[in-house]
């Protein structure tokens, strides 16, 4: 198989799940497409959280075929699924895990690899070689300086191989209608580091690995702290917002990931810096979420707003308003929706390959289950037309339901909340003091952008 050339099987298929995954995303938001530069052999080096899911991040939502090394142990399990696997243009990279005598079978990928960038095409692999399920970046590995230096040194470093740093950030790393972003970096120039590589192998491997590292930086939202990680990331979503107006920043998607991004590198500074006023945060952080739990409330919903019964009233008049056409989404996408949520959470235990296999089911589950539905409609309908248009309308209403069941939940929260306000007074006012005490602290210490 030459991975090098075009496929438009490949691209046929490509474009069928880039409309299943249009579905499962909110939003959807690429940072930086004019750094790729053209007529050039390429290396993408994504960050890597969330198992199948960031290598989809890329292949869908860029122009390019990017060959994938990947992982040997996802070979070898039959001859359909490996034949499959080259279709999807994925080489499998042995590791030590794999047995030392397999390490020798990754020269033949290696010089495939080298064979897809001396023709101008692209290549793509993780430098951190595993996936972490957390905002937190790994040591990279030396597979990238490796194979881009062999295919220099094949044309006396005439290539010109440009490597993209790449950041995917998620809102969510499994849920239903997150949100994606994808970051890509400006190039990292493999001819910068050739001459350090000729004079000193290792040398050379390192200066670009850590050069990769560092680029990578910028594009991603990475705690350092192992000890406090899960607190600090309840910080960012109850703090998040209050931060992003302390820095006059107009609320969108991708200024929310940049406050993020400065937030995290604040908090573990602080740590760092101050660690007695961080456990004191830390102490604070887990009482209000711990109270929160035991109220069954979200964070935003906790405030001092007298403007909350205007909204909660608005609220339930849209919801009355809009329940037909939540019937009509619930009705014909409740069956494959819960089925492969359900079969999920069930059957695979790492929550970090959950997003991944959603997606992969839900493109075969879903267009079975609604052609067995219209089946089912057309002795009651009797007319293609209608029926076709039905069929279409489905994975729209599907998703405008579940957008129902969201503000149905908030709107929820929000009459939960004024009955505490109105009959409980000393819990609210407990809530109240909580939350303005872990402001306080932030505002003192976090410097805005």
């Amino acid at each position: 198989m030459s991975y090098e050339k075009w496929s438009p099987g490949y691209w046929l298929l490509k474009n069928y799940v880039k409309i299943v995954d249009w579905f499962i995303h909110k939003r959807i938001i690429i940072i930086g497409k004019d750094n790729i530069p053209t007529n050039k052999p390429l290396v993408f080096a994504p960050n890597h959280q969330n198992a199948l899911s960031d290598p989809m991040a890329l292949v869908l939502h860029l122009s390019q075929q990017p060959v994938w090394l990947a992982r040997a142990d996802i070979f070898g399990q039959s001859k359909i699924i490996d034949s499959i696997l080259r279709f999807m243009k994925i080489l499998p990279v042995y590791r030590i895990r794999d047995g030392i005598g397999n390490l020798d079978k990754n020269e033949e990928t290696f010089s495939t690899s080298v064979k897809i960038l001396e023709n101008n095409a692209s290549l793509a692999l993780f430098p951190e070689a595993a996936h972490t399920g957390k905002r937190q970046i790994k040591t990279h590995k030396k597979a990238i300086p490796r194979i881009v230096f062999m295919a220099e040194e094949k044309t006396d470093g005439n290539l010109d191989i440009q490597v993209i740093p790449t950041g995917i950030y998620y809102s969510h790393y499994w849920k239903f209608n997150r949100v994606l972003l994808l970051n890509l970096g400006k190039p990292v120039k493999v001819k910068d580091f050739y001459d350090s590589y000729k004079k000193d192998t290792q040398e050379g491997i390192k200066k670009l690995k850590d050069a990769i590292y560092e680029a990578t930086l910028p594009l991603i939202i990475n705690f350092k702290s192992s000890k406090n990680y899960d607190v600090f990331e309840n910080i960012i979503k109850l703090y998040g917002d209050r931060f992003l107006k302390r820095s006059g920043l107009k609320k969108t998607h991708y200024n929310m990931f940049k406050t993020d991004q400065t937030l995290a590198n604040s908090l573990d500074n602080l740590e760092i810096n101050d660690p007695q006023q961080t456990k004191n945060l830390v102490e604070k952080v887990n009482t209000y979420y711990n109270l929160l739990e035991k109220t069954r409330l979200k964070n935003r919903i906790v405030n001092s707003n007298n403007k909350d019964i205007f909204k909660l009233i608005g609220n339930i008049v849209l919801l009355l308003i809009s329940f037909p056409l939540f019937l009509y989404g619930i009705v014909f996408n409740a069956i494959p929706f819960f089925s492969v949520d359900r079969f999920v959470r069930k059957k695979v235990k790492d929550k970090v390959f959950w997003s991944s296999y959603i997606l992969v089911i839900s493109m075969l589950v879903f267009p079975i289950l609604y052609l067995l539905e219209l089946w089912a409609v057309d002795s009651f309908i009797g007319n293609f037309k209608i029926e076709i248009l039905m069929l279409v309308s489905w994975p729209f209403a599907g998703r405008f339901a579940f957008n129902w069941y969201i503000l149905w939940r908030k709107t929820r929260g929000i009459f939960k909340f004024l009955g505490i306000k109105m009959f409980n007074k000393e819990l609210f006012k407990q809530l109240l003091a909580e939350k303005k005490a872990i402001y306080q602290i932030l505002d003192q210490h976090i410097k805005p952008i």
